[in-house]
């Protein structure tokens, strides 16, 4: 099921399970795992695109193996936010994905993840080589990251309303003696 609203996808997913990060491109999909407490993506792999059922047959091989409770799927809007065919194309590719999959599907803002990628792999020293290797998936691990990031932003602000929800309760039970 595609969530076009993150919070949707983080009350979507069962606890202690990893997700995983997508960049998804014409010649290549870029695969990231978060860890089981959804805090840290890691970059996974990039599985080379053939056609659709071979590439949804491929990924969801590896998010299987990986035990996998849902997907974030990097949304390449252009600078002003707009969609453009790349995103259209995202959005197909998604749709076709989950008549595959019953596992949660959200989208990122991708903008500029490559870049960054590309300026993290360059301050590492990593050779043009293997640069060109490694590239979308460590495109994927931004993208997934800054989605973990906010849903960890929206858990803390739901923890935090709970609680002082609990103790504005506790306050009023106090003042009314019945605590």
């Amino acid at each position: 099921m595609i969530l076009p609203d993150i919070a949707d996808f983080a009350k979507a997913l069962p606890p202690n399970r990893s997700v995983a990060g997508l960049d998804l491109g014409t010649m290549t999909i870029g695969v990231a795992i978060s860890d089981l407490r959804r805090g840290v993506a890691t970059p996974a792999q990039v599985i080379r695109r053939e056609k659709f059922t071979l590439d949804a047959a491929r990924l969801l091989e590896v998010l299987t193996a990986r035990d996998v409770a849902g997907i974030i799927l990097g949304l390449p809007l252009n600078m002003d936010g707009s969609e453009g065919p790349r995103a259209q194309s995202t959005r197909a590719f998604a749709r076709n994905l989950e008549k595959l999959t019953a596992l949660p599907i959200a989208f990122w803002d991708e903008r500029l993840s490559t870049v960054a990628a590309e300026r993290a792999l360059i301050e590492a020293d990593t050779s043009r080589k293997r640069r060109r290797e490694v590239i979308d998936q460590v495109a994927a691990g931004y993208i997934l990251q800054g989605a973990l990031d906010r849903m960890g932003h929206i858990t803390a602000a739901a923890a935090r309303d709970a609680e002082t929800r609990d103790g504005t309760a506790r306050d009023a039970a106090t003042r009314d003696g019945t605590a």
